[in-house]
């Protein structure tokens, strides 16, 4: 241990290997969040003291995380949190794969929560460089965030779909195990909250991960995602889910928005926001191990607002 480091040695959870034995994206996050909580532990802070004794809950707030090379389930990980300043750390994630591979290099903000729920609190020595707030919401947060007004007697799921009618908006009951501390929605059930909506905007579309596999042969794959809290929500409130595709890059993958909101008083108060770029590679034959081209029929599901002459729907696409 340094000054400003810490290592984790590591496997990735076996439920994250849902496609052959490679691990999904989520898993990747929960190793980068594992690391900053190792950090917190070696200098006598892990969040059972953290919320015992002084009456704070940690909370990771923002995760960007870039994903170079895949991640086997039977992989041990060396993850190393560096502190770079005001509760920011960078995150590189290696395995001994030809040496050392790069498998995730990661930017991570946390901050220390007043805990309503805590009960023996000592005064906070303020000897970590960490922000302390009431609410998430008080945080500078990278992500702007964007409150959304909702007219007298107008369903706020309807007022959420006007903003975008081609996106894809659900709604969804926050549960206690999405939950840290009794009350707060946590990061690590944004970062789940993220790989179940894509999963229902792709079924939604026709072009389900279950059927690209089977017709196909085609991977999912996330080269990069950020997931951000901009304000509290609360176990058993109603999040309010808008996903959308915004670019597709070099015809090979998907650069997509979630932002999730809850209605209080009026208007829809922006809780989170979050960023993915998603791809497929091919599993067989000739191309397999390469990114799949992202053609007509699967642009025209992804991107029906700007669907092209001889497109066609998601009923009529065909096995490659």
């Amino acid at each position: 241990m340094t000054a400003d480091t810490a290592t984790l040695s590591a496997r990735p959870g076996y439920e994250g290997a849902n496609i052959r034995t490679w691990v999904g994206f989520k898993h990747f996050a929960y190793l980068v969040e594992a690391a900053v909580l190792q950090w917190f532990r070696e200098r006598g802070y892990g969040p059972a003291r953290l919320y015992h004794d002084y009456g704070l809950g940690l909370e990771v707030v923002d995760c960007s995380q870039l994903l170079p090379a895949v991640l086997d389930v039977d992989d041990e990980v060396s993850a190393t949190a560096t502190l770079t300043g005001c509760g920011r750390f960078s995150v590189r994630m290696t395995v001994p794969r030809d040496g050392e591979a790069t498998v995730c290099r990661a930017k991570v903000a946390v901050a220390l929560v007043r805990e309503a729920s805590a009960s023996a609190m000592l005064p906070w020595p303020g000897e970590l460089d960490v922000p302390v707030v009431d609410d998430l919401g008080e945080l500078d947060a990278p992500v702007a965030r964007a409150d959304l007004a909702v007219p007298d007697g107008t369903d706020p799921m309807a007022a959420l779909q006007a903003t975008d009618p081609m996106a894809f908006c659900w709604a969804w009951r926050v549960p206690y195990f999405y939950c840290h501390y009794s009350d707060r929605f946590a990061h690590a059930g944004l970062v789940r909250l993220l790989e179940d909506t894509v999963d229902r905007f792709l079924a939604d579309r026709g072009i389900s991960v279950g059927r690209m596999l089977r017709e196909r042969g085609w991977i999912p794959v996330v080269s990069r995602s950020r997931t951000t809290l901009l304000a509290d929500a609360v176990m058993e409130e109603t999040l309010l889910t808008r996903f959308s595709v915004t670019e597709v890059l070099g015809g090979v993958s998907y650069d997509a928005v979630m932002d999730c909101y809850v209605a209080r008083g009026g208007r829809l108060v922006h809780v989170a926001s979050s960023r993915i770029l998603h791809g497929y590679a091919v599993s067989r034959g000739p191309d397999a191990g390469r990114l799949a081209t992202l053609d007509e029929p699967v642009l025209a599901v992804l991107c029906p607002g700007v669907v092209r002459p001889g497109a066609v729907g998601p009923r009529e696409l065909v096995a490659s």
